[in-house]
């Protein structure tokens, strides 16, 4: 058939997960269960945080930062998802297709500027501990996720812009179940070259030298460590780091492979991106809830002092005799 050029269509039609057909009802679930357990626990950090002052540090300063990305791609991604695998309409407006490859180019890229930073927060934490609290202040941790969130929507930004230019053919279907910029662009009929490049040199400074800043930063973090005397202090030393170590793993990891496989997206393609877009977001929270006391142990004072709240509101409800 021939290929003609088209203005930009006001629907696409996402196909997702129709090649699995008994799939669909069993992942709309799982989806809407992660869905859920997400907003509650990337919430749940952003309120700890705010109401318990000894959660205000750097590193649950930037915690935050990462559960609002997550937040932002779950809310941006998840319903369209969650209303396509419901039911048999499994299309998306144009504005809605806009604005998930716009979110999604800026989170993601935010996200791995912010992980790069979280690296660093956690080498002077551990190499400069005498000077953690003069190096990074409130201002300069500030100033750094103002950096990678800025770098973000500046990706987005021209993003966005290189899409609406694209020449698209004829049909109007995603094999896909969002708009993710390079599915988007094999539905160009004219010159993408633009696209690519941007995507190609992009992916330095998001992809290449975050990865190199965590590698360098967990070198000198592995050094020090070595170096400690004790048993318990290096055992300290690595649970502060584990978190972030795994959260970095299940990031980059998926990544790379998913953009590895751009040049056909297949149904394993498919299923990687939706665990980078669904799961982990969920598993996130999780990992520094599970593993990390201090969130718990904040926990554990709210729900210690809401109990106490209860009892003096029954007590003062008691009828004097």
């Amino acid at each position: 058939m021939e290929r003609r050029n088209v203005s930009f269509p006001n629907t696409f039609i996402l196909l997702g997960f129709s090649e699995f057909p008994w799939l669909e009802r069993p992942l709309s679930a799982v989806v809407l269960v992660s869905y859920l357990l997400t907003l509650l626990g990337n919430s749940s950090i952003i309120l700890l945080s705010l109401v318990d002052p000894r959660l205000q540090t750097p590193m649950y300063f930037f915690l935050d930062n990462l559960s609002l990305l997550d937040l932002s791609v779950t809310c941006t991604i998840v319903p369209q998802l969650l209303a396509n695998l419901w039911g048999p309409e499994k299309t998306i407006a144009a504005w809605g297709c806009i604005t998930q490859v716009s979110i999604f180019s800026c989170t993601s890229c935010t996200e791995c500027a912010l992980l790069a930073m979280m690296a660093i927060d956690r080498y002077v934490a551990i190499c400069q501990p005498l000077r953690y609290t003069l190096i990074m202040r409130p201002w300069v941790c500030v100033q750094m996720a103002a950096v990678c969130w800025s770098s973000g929507l500046a990706n987005a930004l021209l993003q966005a812009t290189l899409t609406l230019q694209v020449s698209l053919c004829g049909h109007h279907t995603l094999d896909h179940f969002f708009c993710e910029l390079p599915v988007l662009i094999k539905l160009a009929c004219g010159d993408t070259s633009a696209n690519k490049l941007a995507l190609t040199l992009l992916s330095i400074p998001f992809g290449m030298v975050p990865v190199l800043l965590v590698v360098i930063s967990y070198t000198f973090i592995a050094r020090a460590v070595l170096k400690l005397p004790s048993a318990e202090g290096r055992r300290k030393a690595l649970s502060t780091c584990s978190s972030h170590l795994l959260v970095v793993t299940l990031f980059f990891g998926p990544g790379m492979y998913l953009y590895l496989q751009l040049s056909s997206m297949s149904s394993q393609a498919k299923f990687t991106s939706f665990f980078y877009c669904v799961i982990t977001p969920l598993l996130n929270p999780l990992i520094y809830t599970l593993r990390n006391k201090d969130v718990q142990t904040a926990w554990k004072r709210i729900l210690q002092s809401q109990g106490r709240v209860n009892i003096l509101k029954a007590r003062r409800s008691l009828p004097v005799s």
